[in-house]
């Protein structure tokens, strides 16, 4: 039988009833395939309310001497209270609660030294977050085997020793693929693996993000070469557009990889970008499908050669939250190192930038607004005049089908001119599948909804 690897979003396990549904797809694909499973932490609706949210709270109200006792009482009842409504069968049940209660008191202990020391090391937020992902897979491995489907939960938190690498490259992430596929083997039943697999150089947030569960997941399915790796989400899968924004948005039967990752760039947070390397780099194509809709397609990234039609577009996104930062000078821009001086100071500062556009006397570039952009722009001002405008967006046309198509520009362009929506700042890819803009925040349904009439539909 073949590897099937499953990821589950925080929402798909949100309550008892969602947790129920999540074991019935996994029992039901276990019948044709080696399943293994990995879970997000458990969350309501939205990140700010979930359970990693509030062990990041808990963290930084450990590091002030708050009142972090109250936030971890509050996760530990509510996962007790999800396996008390799950499940029925004593015996599961006792081992499960205990199961809860010792990673509490684990981290409780991790949060108590935080409180006196009044900071937190990278390794010690890693274990601190990873919680959330332990808890969810300890719950759902006991409704699995509540249901009749065998499952062992397998916790990969120390599968790497600290300090083992320097960096995460290659020789790491191939370590971490034959300590997962280690561990599988000796797995009795289904597989439920937590998100987090032990020690990261620099913090599995910082390196990575809070997307390191979709990581595990593409790092598992190359491990075991799967058929195919599905993450389930709340969606039915990719579409043309946000269907929240435009009415006739339709599902993709399938993208490539080039168009995923383009997607997911520029908006419409499809995969993180460190899964579609791990995954369809290994030739595994990856799945999105709706937890709420099990007998959906869904969509399919498939990293296998396929025919692309041409003078086709595939999807229209905006990414919304960004500043303009623009710099003005009368000097001679094509002076020696100009450039390197500019990027040297978003490098010294992290700062990564979406779009830039140059011409003899300015540089424009969009920068999220996560950043601390107005430090950066002081630093800045020694090379000309910079002004930073807010409220914009980024709308972006992507498609394989696009690549020496004639016209297309035009009739990107055309839309938003129909509509009288300025713009602010062009900008197209080196890689010919991406057309992008900055336009008014304010325009982007009218914008959204223009350009996939006239060019998708």
């Amino acid at each position: 039988m073949e590897y099937i690897v499953q990821k589950f979003g925080g929402t798909s396990v949100g309550t008892a009833e969602r947790i129920e549904k999540v074991g019935q797809i996994i029992s039901a694909w276990s019948k044709q395939y080696k399943v293994i499973v990995t879970v997000s932490a458990i969350s309501s609706y939205t990140k700010s309310e979930g359970t990693t949210s509030k062990l990041i709270l808990a963290k930084e109200l450990a590091e002030k001497h708050g009142p972090y006792i109250k936030v971890i009482d509050e996760i530990e009842e509510l996962h007790i209270n999800t396996v008390k409504e799950l499940l029925k069968d004593t015996q599961i049940l006792s081992a499960a609660t205990a199961k809860i209660a010792e990673i509490i008191k684990k981290l409780k202990s991790f949060l108590s030294a935080v409180e006196i020391i009044h900071e937190t090391t990278p390794r010690i937020e890693d274990v601190i977050v990873s919680t959330g992902e332990k808890l969810s897979a300890v719950i759902l491995s006991a409704a699995l085997n509540a249901g009749g489907t065998d499952a062992e939960y397998i916790d990969l938190s120390a599968i790497v020793e600290d300090n083992l690498y320097k960096d995460t490259g290659k020789e790491y992430y191939d370590y971490v693929k034959r300590q997962i596929a280690e561990r599988i083997s000796r797995a009795s039943g289904v597989p439920v693996l937590t998100g987090f697999f032990g020690y990261v150089p620099e913090g599995i947030l910082k390196a990575v993000g809070r997307g390191y569960t979709d990581l595990t997941a593409s790092l598992t399915a190359a491990a075991v070469s799967a058929k195919e790796l599905q993450i389930w989400k709340e969606v039915d899968g990719i579409f043309s557009a946000d269907p929240r924004k435009v009415l006739n948005a339709r599902v993709l039967p399938s993208v490539t990889p080039a168009e995923a990752a383009e997607l997911t760039y520029y908006g419409s947070e499809v995969i993180h970008p460190f899964t579609m390397e791990q995954a369809t780099g290994n030739n595994i194509p990856i799945r999105i499908k709706n937890t709420f809709n099990p007998d959906g397609e869904g969509t399919l990234v498939d990293p296998r050669p396929q025919e692309v039609h041409s003078h086709k577009a595939t999807a229209v996104t905006a990414k919304t939250g960004i500043f303009v930062l623009n710099i003005n000078s009368n000097r001679m821009q094509k002076a020696h190192g100009f450039m390197h001086k500019i990027f040297k100071i978003f490098d010294e500062h992290r700062i990564s930038i979406d779009l830039i556009s140059t011409s003899e006397v300015n540089v424009s570039m969009t920068i999220d607004k996560k950043y601390n952009v107005s430090k950066v722009a002081k630093e800045l001002e020694e090379f000309g005049t910079v002004n930073i405008f807010k409220d914009v967006a980024i709308i972006s046309l992507i498609g394989e089908g696009m690549r020496n198509a004639v016209g297309m520009s035009h009739k990107f362009f055309e839309a938003l001119a129909e509509r009288n929506i300025n713009i602010e700042m062009i900008s197209q890819g080196a890689s010919e599948i991406n057309i992008s803009c900055v336009i008014n925040e304010n325009h982007v349904p009218e914008a959204l909804n223009e350009i996939h009439r006239r060019v998708l539909e």
